[in-house]
C-alpha cells in the first residue's frame, strides 16, 4: 500500500504543473519568439507528462479507495475532476502545436496564447478543487 501511496504522490506532484501553469502563459507576451517557441514546447511536453500522471492518479486513487471509507458523492465529484482536467489538458494540445507552428512561421499566435491562458486558468482551478477535496474529503 505505501508503494502505491507513493505513487500517488508522485503523479499528484506531476498534476502540479497545471497549478503554475497559468503564470507560464502569462509571460509568453513579454518573450521573445525563441523563447516563446521554447515555453510552449515545455508547456507542452508537461502538459502530455501530466495527462499520463492523471492516468496514475486514477488508477492509484482507484485501488486506494478499496482500503478506507469514502461516500460516493466525493468519490463521484472526484472523478468528475478527474475527467475534467484530462479533457481541458487534452482540449489544450492543438493550441499549443498550432502555437509552434505559427511562432516558427512567424505569424501571430495572439488567438492561440488566449485559448492557452483560458485552458490554463481553468485546469489551476480544477485542480485547486482537486487539492480541496483531497484534503477535506470528510466535507461531503
Amino acid at each position: 500500500m505505501r508503494v502505491i501511496y507513493l505513487l500517488h504522490i508522485i503523479g499528484a506532484l506531476a498534476m502540479g504543473f497545471y497549478l503554475i501553469l497559468p503564470f507560464l502563459v502569462g509571460k509568453l507576451n513579454n518573450m521573445s519568439a525563441p523563447a516563446q517557441e521554447g515555453v510552449v514546447s515545455a508547456i507542452r511536453t508537461l502538459n502530455r507528462f501530466a495527462q499520463y500522471a492523471l492516468i496514475i492518479q486514477l488508477l492509484t486513487g482507484g485501488y486506494m479507495l478499496t482500503g478506507e471509507d469514502y461516500s460516493i458523492a466525493w468519490m463521484v465529484i472526484v472523478f468528475l475532476l478527474l475527467l475534467i482536467i484530462a479533457g481541458l489538458g487534452g482540449m489544450m494540445g492543438k493550441p499549443l502545436r498550432l502555437a509552434i507552428e505559427g511562432i516558427s512561421k512567424g505569424s501571430d499566435i495572439s488567438t492561440q496564447r488566449a485559448k492557452l491562458r483560458t485552458f490554463s486558468v481553468l485546469l489551476a482551478v480544477c485542480m485547486l478543487l482537486m487539492l480541496f477535496f483531497m484534503v477535506y474529503r470528510r466535507i461531503i
